[in-house]
């Protein structure tokens, strides 16, 4: 009963943050985040320090209320995936797959590169353990889907920008997966002494990528065949929730061969590949698609007001320079990187112009990768998770609102004073 009034009041204050955000002319995902942050424990910490309204006990199941929702957040995060997916359309990739891969590697690449450098420079100045900078550098390289997803979704955005944006969105996972297994493995060296492997370094996340890119073209492949039993748009729509479902618990798995070879596999890539294989093994699939717009809409909600809510505010004193070097550094990688990509590749004056600033905001699979070093790296896990939050924290709020700006200045929202999405 405690879950479903505490997921009541985050829908509720949600629901109302986009009332003010209209006014204000700001993207809907801003509020959801300002939600969660209003109403979540670290907020009512403050709080109870100056009223003492609450006990301690009662604060202490709150928290553990809002932990407990991962499970919400994950499915949310599938069902991200499924939408990305569905815009890798074989036709449209066969004239723009090699510019996006030359987008996605250098945005993603040169914020790795930008970030390892200057805090390796940092590291070796303050003293601070080189693991940090390495997973930090790797970390960097993760982009966000759902904010960028939402602010393209609610103002029904159109356009190369947005054309060159969404495959580049989701091709990031893959490319920040790679970075971050292998910068994982050498980071493990200096906070723990543990060797490096070929195996560590190489195998396990090619293996964990190819595995799930199979995995997702094989529940692709068998919900097209179902699908053909079914005419109507309602159970198609059940069954591409099904098979969301189904896709999101099998990464859950952590997969063992013998005693070496153990990995899992990434919900992103599954059901990413679930969309894309999809949207081109069924001639009609767009006529079920726009179903599943309907139905994620409050998913999404709760999404962004969870991850507000996780937010701990007693962190940021604690991040100082290193966080704000991880922001500005990043930032700087991503937005250089996507407009030499685009050079390159000779993309449209406003994708070149417009591209990096789409590409800022960073959260789950970010959150995700400093989990694990948080788990995996002590003390020095615990610096890299607490940079994370932080560094989320602006991200989330400031990204949404430059992605929307970026999307107005490339003429791509004709209509920023009307919402696509109306909750």
């Amino acid at each position: 009963m405690k879950i479903l009034l505490v997921l009541f009041a985050f829908m509720l204050l949600g629901l109302l943050s986009t009332r003010l955000m209209k006014v204000l002319h700001l993207p809907n995902v801003t509020g959801y985040l300002l939600s969660g942050l209003i109403i979540g424990p670290a907020m009512l910490i403050l709080l109870n320090k100056v009223t003492n309204f609450i006990s301690v006990e009662e604060l202490n199941k709150y928290k553990e209320i809002v932990s407990g929702l991962t499970l919400i957040t994950d499915v949310a995060l599938g069902f991200i995936a499924l939408s990305i997916g569905v815009e890798f359309k074989v036709d449209a990739m066969r004239h723009t797959g090699k510019k996006i891969v030359i987008i996605t590697l250098f945005q993603c690449l040169l914020a790795v590169l930008l970030v390892d450098v200057a805090l390796i420079i940092f590291a070796k100045v303050t003293g601070m353990n080189m693991a940090i900078a390495i997973m930090l550098g790797a970390i960097a390289s993760a982009t966000a889907p759902a904010a960028t997803l939402l602010v393209v979704r609610q103002y029904n955005a159109k356009g190369p920008l947005v054309n060159t944006l969404l495959p580049v969105v989701a091709l990031d996972d893959a490319v920040g997966l790679m970075a971050f297994s292998i910068s994982f493995a050498i980071a493990k060296v200096f906070s723990t002494g543990e060797a490096i492997t070929v195996y560590a370094v190489l195998i396990n996340p090619l293996l964990e990528i190819v595995l799930s890119l199979l995995v997702g073209f094989v529940c692709g492949v068998l919900m097209t065949l179902v699908s053909k039993l079914f005419k109507s748009r309602d159970n198609n729509s059940i069954l591409m929730v099904a098979f969301t479902f189904l896709c999101v618990a099998l990464s859950q798995i952590d997969f063992k061969f013998g005693e070496n070879i153990e990995f899992g596999l990434s919900s992103l890539l599954v059901c990413m590949m679930l969309g894309a294989t999809y949207t081109n093994l069924k001639k009609d699939a767009e006529r079920f698609l726009h179903r599943i717009d309907e139905i994620t809409p409050p998913i999404f909600l709760l999404f962004f007001v969870i991850s507000g809510a996780g937010m701990d505010l007693s962190i940021i004193p604690t991040v100082g320079i290193i966080g704000v070097l991880y922001i500005v550094i990043r930032s700087l990688g991503k937005y250089f990187g996507a407009m030499i990509g685009c050079k390159i590749t000779k993309a449209e004056p406003g994708v070149t112009r417009y591209l990096g600033l789409t590409l800022l905001p960073q959260a789950g699979v970010a959150i995700g990768m400093a989990n694990m070093a948080k788990e995996a790296l002590g003390d020095i896990g615990i610096k890299i998770y607490t940079i994370v939050l932080f560094s989320t924290f602006v991200y989330e709020i400031v990204g949404p609102l430059l992605t929307k700006w970026a999307l107005t200045r490339a003429g791509e929202i004709n209509r920023p004073n009307e919402e696509h999405i109306h909750f």
